[in-house]
């Protein structure tokens, strides 16, 4: 998955953004929806946040306080960088998060969690309940899916072809798989829920 990232690091944000391959699709009331995730991003009470799979940094220049983007892709951390200046950055596996226990108020994931296979999702989940008093945990809603998971194939700007796991949620049943938690947010597109 590394070499896909790095890969996809410059045209990460058309699929926000509606460019590029993106700019065909019929996404009713995304633009309004993912304005209200940012407000949901920058409502949270400022903390020392760890924002794991910070990627490009496009949620990362939402959040308060004292902010660390992690990401295993270097090319992602380069576009970070740029996007959000106001964080620090490392390099490095959210499976094994090199930080001590209780490091941060708030550990943050956009996009990722659904991205995890069991062992994987078990595996990041033990890691984020040790370095953080909190996590948050951004996804896709199951709303616009027939399926709650799959292997889905992502063409790049280049041609080439990756296959991904991928994993839609409800508000509900993410709060339940994380152990419990408040919904913060629950549209057609994205699910946000806060667990302790």
């Amino acid at each position: 998955m590394k070499e896909y990232y790095d890969t996809r690091a410059p045209e990460y944000d058309d699929w926000y953004l509606g460019r590029g391959l993106f700019a065909g699709r019929d996404r009713p009331a995304w633009d309004a929806e993912l304005a209200r995730l940012f407000r949901v991003l920058e409502e949270l009470p400022a903390a020392r946040t760890l924002d794991v799979a910070c990627g490009t940094g496009f949620l990362t220049r939402h959040l308060r306080g004292d902010v660390l983007g992690l990401d295993q892709s270097a090319r992602m951390l380069e576009e970070a960088a740029r996007q959000a200046p106001h964080a620090t950055y490392v390099q490095g596996d959210a499976r094994e998060l090199p930080f001590p226990e209780d490091a941060f108020d708030r550990v943050l994931t956009g996009h990722f969690y659904g991205h995890l296979e069991p062992p994987e999702r078990e595996r990041f989940l033990a890691e984020a309940r040790r370095v953080g008093r909190e996590l948050v945990v951004v996804d896709a809603s199951q709303t616009h899916s027939d399926v709650e998971e799959h292997m889905s194939q992502r063409v790049l700007n280049d041609g080439s072809r990756w296959e991904v796991f991928k994993r839609y949620f409800t508000g509900e049943g993410l709060a339940a798989e994380l152990g419990g938690g408040e919904v913060l947010h629950e549209g057609d597109w994205f699910v946000v829920v806060r667990a302790a």
